[in-house]
This record gives C-alpha cells, structure tokens and sequence, in this order.
C-alpha cells in the first residue's frame, strides 16, 4: 500500500449556506493496526464558536430526513460529551481548533471520518480519509537526481505516519556492510503528518549497485522491526581498477610482437573508448586490445585509459623487455695518452645496459679469439701487439660487439733490410732499385744509405736508383731508418752486376787471342827451352870432363858426340825431353878452375871471364833415376835429363866418353 504524499493532502470543505466555513487538515491520513492516528485539524466558522461535533465513521446521508447516517465515533456539544469511543479523543476546541486523535486504530477504521459541525446559524461536514492497513508500510526513500562518487549527498527516509501516542524510529543501512542512524523529524500540521531520517555521506565508489535500506523500527524496548524499504544506488564514476594485462608469455624479448589488454573491474557508466600511452604506430585489433609489432629493447612503460565521461588511466607497465648487452665499447684505461713499446696497457669493455644483467666478455684481435674477461692486459706491450680489437659482451639473449678499437704501439724503426729489384744480381747497364724497408711506428721520415766501403752516400730517400749500373756498382749496402724514437739499421744485402753478353764476347776474344799469343810463346819457348838444354848439357858435359860435375841418367845412354862445330858438350837422355828440371852452374876463366854448383837461382858470372856464362838447368828427379839416390817412394817412368850449355866465346875441350857417372847430391 503507497502513501500519498503530503503534497496530495487537501483541504476540503463544504459550504451549505456560507462559504466562509474554512477546515484545514490531511485530506488522509496513514496508520497500520494497532498504531495511532493523529489528525492536526484547524477551522474557521462565521459564528466563531462550534455548537456540536459529531464524527461519523464511513457515513451516508439520507435525502428524505436531510440527515447523516452512520456509525457515530464521537458526539460532543458545547456543554458536555454526549459520546465517545474510548480509543477517540478530540483535542481541539470550541473555536478554530478540531485536532482528533484515535489510538489505536484498526484495520476496519479505514474508510470516511465525517465531522459533522454545527454553530448557531450554521452546520457544516468535513470529510477525512483514514487508510489503515493491517502492516505498517514501508518507508519511502528519495534519491538525489544523480549520485557521483565522493560527492556528497543527501537521502531522505519519509513515512507519512506520526503519532504522539506511538513512537517510532528510522534506521539506515548499507547493504548490511554499514548503518546509519538519524534522529526522526516529525511533522504533525494541517498540511501533513510525517515522520523523515535525512543522512548525508560521500558515496563510494563500491556502494554502486548496493542496497541502501531504510527501516521503521516501533521504539519501544527491545525494538520491533516494521518495515523497510530498500533502493539500488546508482552511483557514477569513472572507471576503476583500470590495469594492463600482458598476453604474450613472459620473458618479452626485443623484437617480439606483444599484444596489451586494458582492463578494468567497474565503470559506471560503461566505458566506450580506450587511450594508450606511448603513441605509437600501434595497431589497436579491438576495443581495449593493443598489438605492439616488434618491440624495441627501450620500450618505453605502457599505460592506458579507459574512459567513460571521465577517463581513469592504469599505472604504467614496463614490459621488461630482454634484450642482449647495448652500448659495448673498449675503454683505454692506461696510458691515456699514446701508447710506446713497453708499455703497461690496460683495456676495459664497458656496456651500457644488459637485461637480464648476468653477462660475460671476451676479447677478440683482428676478428680471433682472444681471451674471456672483462680486462685486457698487457704488462709490456709490443708492437705485435699492435691491431684491431673488439670486446664481446653476451648474456642469455645474445651477443654484442664492440666498435673496433685500435691498438697503436709506437716504436723506434727496426726490422730493416735491403730489398733489390729486380734481383740481386742485375746485368750491367740496366736499373737497379734499392729499397729500404723497415718497420716503424710512427714511420720512418729520413733515410741513410751506406756502400760495403760504410761510406755514406749522402741519399736520404727510401729508394736508392742506379739508373745504369756497372760491375764497380757490385757490393754490399745498407740503410738506416730514423724516426722521432730512434734509429734502426739493416744488415747488408749484396748486389751482383754481372757482364752484358757484348762485354763476354770482347772478352773471350780477347782472351782468345791472348791464349793464341800464349801458345805461341810457350811453343818457341819450349823450342827455347831445348835449344837452352842442349847447350847447356854439351857445356855440362864440357866442364865434367875437366873435373866438373855433371848427370847422366842410370841407363846410361852414351850421347854421340857432337860435331867439331858444337859448343855444347854432355850426355843426353831422349826419355826425359817433356821434363826439365833447371840447375844453373858457373864455370871459372881458366880450364884449373873449378866450377860451383848453383842453388836454382841465376848466378853472376865471374868478373875475371870475359863474356862467357854456362847455364845448367836440373830438374830434381822423382824417381830412382840416379844409382846413387834412393827414392823415398816407387820411381815413376818420368824422364830426367841435364844438359850443360855454355854461352860465350871459345872452344871447349872435347869429353871423354869414359865417363860414365857422376854424382849430384841435393
């Protein structure tokens, strides 16, 4: 059963006679069984006093006796009582007030109350609605137009229902989670008769869709719940809970395709629209659902809204994207300046950022592997040290390489040679190129050229040019090499000039002439050469014949003698023509004189013998030639022979052939 409002309460009156009878009261009035009714009641009549007050129940009027009918309530006149229930009181007065109070009512009170009043000259009904049900009824609770979360508001609970004689109370609850109680304002005047709760708090916004209950509880000890009325709120506010959840299983690694949906648990009212942050060339595949293609290492966190009239926005979500080692670069930490041979040289590799952070290094030369380990040491450089090298830095997801960085080892110029091109040995006439090839860091500014002679040949360049060489051009070089660390020296390299086929063949021909020129001269020498032995064998023999010594050979071989005309005189071996052994013998002035044997030398002859020298040439033999010279090996068939020549002027006496041997010691 709805109550009507006090709005719909009106006053009603009746004017018989005289329209200046004016009531004012609650056109109805609620109440349940057992409860009470209060009916505030004000009048205003032309004679100024009531004469009678009579309440009739449900009342009908009957037009033949012009009377009301009914069951009679309360009968009073302006002296006395004449009737009255015992549960009606009436609480007003003879002149403007008709307050009545009927406690307790019932169900069956329901229906008219007719208060029949009359004055002197006058009579008047008012009519009152009673509507009693056999419950109390529910509270009515009033809204605000709109509620928004933490924006306070106010509701009321309303029941239009007082009686002084009846007291009742209104409590509040929260979907059983929270009460709140207020104080009832009561409203007993002729304009209404109502009971009201007002509470006033900041909705959440969880109490959305909650019940908010009002209860009617009769305030008598112990407490007896009435009745209650129950509303949903409906509170605004933007969406809640608003996260972002990753579809792609975790680890996300760079260059994945990660696909992003953003969720939330409320919104009232619904979402419609989604916004993301970072922008992005993002492809979003459906509403609140984000494809990020080929995620970079540095994605940045994502977040995003969902929006109703009011957009909320998710806290940022870093993807945690795995990626392998960034930055990686070699850092020179000794000496910082440039690097000498020698040197203590200490490299780093240095990374940026790595995730996850678990790495290792290793440490590569000219593209080979080197080492593992952060640091690269080199307690005293070399310049075979010298190159390019790069740091690798690796963890689960991959590997990443450093730029290249040079090692530059300075050092004073050394592994210097002499390189010749052609070749080494070079044809007289043509080019010969003489480089000096070192090595050296910074590289070599000046150069020094030194013959096999180490004469500086004052050039300075790395290339020596002999534009036309010449056999006096063949020798050994070398170079020095200086830079602003030292000098360097090469060890000698040979260059070889050989004749041209032009200079051979002037030369054979000379040589060939030379060697006819030799044979010739050997061949009348030889003729010579005879032509010396026989003289000297005939002038040998000559002088043993006067006591002089002389050879014969063991095969005693008797020489015929010469002619008168000869001047040579001796004995002569045939077998021993092609080998002459020289001895030279001087004989004196005289016949008497006796003559010396030489020493294999050329001696001078006597200043007393006019223009006469004798020369014997002796050949020392190797074999047992003479009987009394015994070889110290076996005699070979070698042929010996003497001669004695004597040249100069004058006979000699002739030999006798008894002469056979003689004896020549060594």
């Amino acid at each position: 059963m709805h109550l009507l409002g006090p709005s719909l309460l009106l006053l009603e009156y009746l004017a018989f006679s005289d329209s200046n009878w004016v009531f004012k009261h609650p056109k109805t009035l609620y109440a349940w069984e057992g409860a009470c009714v209060w009916i505030p009641c004000r009048y205003s009549i032309p004679d100024r006093t009531m004469a009678t007050l009579v309440v009739y129940h449900n009342y009908t009027y009957d037009k033949e006796a012009k009377e009301h009918r009914g069951k009679i309530l309360y009968n009073k006149t302006k002296t006395e009582e004449l009737f009255r229930q015992e549960r009606v009181k009436f609480l007003g007065d003879l002149k403007s007030n008709c307050t009545l109070s009927i406690q307790p009512v019932q169900a069956q009170d329901s229906g008219v109350l007719g208060l029949r009043i009359t004055s002197a000259t006058n009579k008047w009904m008012e009519n009152v609605f009673l509507n009693i049900s056999e419950k109390a009824p529910p509270p009515r609770i009033q809204l605000p137009p709109e509620i928004r979360e933490s924006t306070e508001v106010s509701v009321t609970c309303s029941l239009n229902f007082s009686c002084p004689g009846y007291e009742i109370k209104l409590k509040w609850s929260l979907d059983g989670l929270s009460q709140y109680t207020s104080v009832p304002s009561t409203s007993l005047t002729t304009e209404a008769v109502s009971t009201q709760s007002k509470i006033t708090f900041e909705p959440l916004w969880l109490h959305h869709g909650k019940n908010l209950t009002c209860q009617l509880w009769n305030d008598i000890p112990g407490g007896l719940l009435l009745s209650q009325e129950m509303v949903q709120l409906d509170v605004k506010h933007p969406p809640k809970e608003v996260t972002i959840v990753i579809q792609n299983p975790t680890p996300i690694r760079e260059g994945d395709n990660v696909t992003l949906f953003c969720h939330h648990t409320a919104s009232n009212p619904s979402v419609t629209r989604y916004e993301w942050k970072p922008q992005g060339s993002w492809k979003q595949l459906a509403s609140g659902v984000l494809k990020i293609q080929k995620v970079a290492w540095n994605a940045e966190p994502f977040t995003c809204a969902a929006c109703n009239p009011w957009c909320s926005w998710a806290s940022p979500v870093d993807l945690q994207v795995q990626y392998a080692p960034r930055g990686v670069k070699v850092l020179p930490v000794s000496p910082r300046r440039e690097i000498h041979s020698g040197h203590r040289v200490l490299l780093q590799c240095n990374f940026s950022s790595s995730y996850p952070t678990d790495v290792r290094f290793f440490w590569k030369k000219n593209g080979i592997f080197l080492v593992e380990g952060k640091e690269l040491n080199f307690d005293s450089v070399s310049p075979e040290d010298a190159g390019n090298y790069n740091c690798l830095v690796n963890n689960s997801i991959g590997q990443s390489t450093s730029e290249v960085w040079t090692l530059q080892v300075l050092y004073a110029p050394r592994k210097l040679r002499v390189s010749i091109s052609p070749k080494d040995s070079v044809m007289e006439g043509k080019k010969a190129v003489l480089t000096c090839e070192s090595d050296a860091n910074p590289p070599v500014f000046q150069y020094a050229w030194f013959d096999w002679n180490n004469h500086n040949l004052q050039h300075y360049h790395q290339m020596l040019i002999l534009n036309s060489v010449t056999v006096q051009h063949s020798g050994a070089y070398r170079c020095e090499g200086t830079n602003r660390l030292g000098v360097g020296q090469s060890p000698p390299s040979t260059l070889t000039v050989y004749y041209s086929p032009e200079t051979i063949g002037r030369r054979v021909a000379l040589g060939v002439i030379l060697c006819l020129v030799a044979v010739l001269l050997a061949f009348w020498g030889v003729r010579l050469q005879r032509s010396w032995k026989r003289i000297q064998s005939q002038q040998e023999l000559r002088e043993n014949s006067s006591g002089q010594s002389f050879f014969v050979r063991n095969k005693k071989v008797q020489r015929v003698p010469l002619t008168e005309g000869s001047h040579a005189l001796g004995c002569y071996n045939p077998v021993i023509e092609d080998t002459v052994s020289y001895a030279a013998l001087r004989f004196p002035v005289g016949e008497t004189d006796t003559p010396r044997l030489g020493d294999a030398r050329e001696q001078r002859p006597s200043l007393h013998r006019d223009n006469t020298v004798t020369y014997s040439v002796v050949q020392k033999p190797q074999t047992g030639d003479y009987e009394n010279v015994t070889p110290a090996v076996p005699e070979d068939e070698g042929i010996h022979y003497s001669e004695l020549i004597h040249l100069g002027v004058g006979e000699r006496p002739l030999v006798q052939d008894t002469v056979e041997y003689v004896t020549l010691k060594h």
